[in-house]
């Protein structure tokens, strides 16, 4: 198998990982996490939790439901290039790289800020906002970390000749491709599946940790989901690891862990502590969701995870669990991943 772990990372517990913060000797803040493990047939590599909890991916699934961008031939149909094709699986920052290349592939598929629906919010990126501030500007839809996302759907619609208006629906083409894609990498039927609405106002879907890892095991070796669709999944890989600047930003958890991936590895997180990742040479996917949804746990977590699995190859980004700095950059205590034992 592919996705075979050393005997001592084999472990299956039913009690969750834990994620503490220390201040001094003491144990200020404690998180608990469920994650797994698995190949692309669905078998559990290792576990830690509830696996079997549904939860929302949320942004996490993001390179998935950005796969029928390619898949339809609308990438190939305007001329999109590595930078458009890691921002439809992002959450940027809204940095001004990302702006630029943004408003250009809006410029080239004939959209404007008014057609993406995905709502406003003030940009991530501090010197856009500052600059916003200093200009009397209030933030756009194409501040949104989730515009790629929706040019990309745009971008979909358009090239099949479908309306523009309304793309965020569950019945409209553009998501019932989505979940067609999804259901055929998490290997289940999703119409019993919970749903909700995202923030930035598509569905989401409820899956268990165990079908969002054996997706993005999948998205690492998709050649059992047909010729073409395993090229529409090599594409994209290829376009999120040469432009991980996309994804997210400089300084990002998703960029840090991509770049010392070196090619071989793809994460993506999603709001209230959701991560998820693929590996591709073993050919393994990893889901994670910290139970009280938080960020500094979650990023802690799957960057831990990444190290213990040896997916890191580029040195340790510093992203990774470490001493605790305060505001004049002196060691006051450590996050950390406690690691359940195996259970007997």
């Amino acid at each position: 198998m592919s996705g075979e772990l050393s005997e001592s990372f084999m472990v299956s517990s039913d009690s969750p990982l834990v994620v503490e913060v220390t201040r001094g000797r003491l144990v200020e803040s404690r998180h608990r996490g469920a994650a797994v493990v698995s190949d692309g047939e669905g078998a559990i590599l290792a576990r830690w939790g509830e696996v079997d909890r549904p939860v929302f991916a949320r942004s996490a699934v993001k390179p998935i439901q950005a796969l029928p961008l390619i898949e339809t031939g609308a990438a190939e149909g305007f001329e999109l290039g590595d930078a458009e094709l890691a921002l439809a699986a992002a959450s940027h920052v809204a940095a001004p790289e990302h702006l630029a290349e943004l408003e250009r592939w809006m410029a080239r598929i004939g959209v404007g800020v008014g057609d993406l629906e995905c709502g406003v919010h003030p940009p991530l990126d501090a010197g856009t906002a500052a600059a916003l501030a200093r200009e009397g500007r209030a933030p756009s839809a194409l501040h949104n970390n989730c515009s790629g996302q929706h040019l990309g759907f745009l971008a979909t619609a358009i090239h099949e000749r479908e309306p523009k208006r309304g793309y965020i629906g569950r019945d409209h083409p553009v998501q019932r491709r989505v979940r067609a894609v999804l259901s055929a990498y998490v290997g289940r039927d999703l119409g019993s599946a919970s749903e909700a609405i995202d923030g930035c106002g598509i569905p989401t879907l409820a899956l268990p940790l165990t079908a969002l890892a054996r997706a993005m095991a999948r998205f690492a070796r998709p050649e059992g989901l047909g010729p073409a669709r395993a090229a529409a999944a090599g594409r994209l890989w290829a376009a999120i690891v040469n432009r991980p600047d996309m994804l997210a930003g400089s300084g990002r958890v998703n960029t840090q862990l991509i770049e010392a991936g070196r090619g071989g590895l793809i994460v993506k997180g999603g709001y209230e502590g959701v991560y998820l990742a693929a590996l591709r040479a073993r050919g393994i996917g990893v889901a994670l969701k910290i139970e009280d949804g938080a960020k500094r746990a979650a990023e802690a977590a799957i960057a831990a995870l990444l190290v213990r699995l040896g997916a890191l190859t580029d040195g340790t980004p510093a992203c990774v669990p470490a001493e605790l700095l305060n505001c004049a950059n002196r060691p006051v205590g450590s996050v950390r991943v406690r690691w359940p034992e195996p259970r007997a």
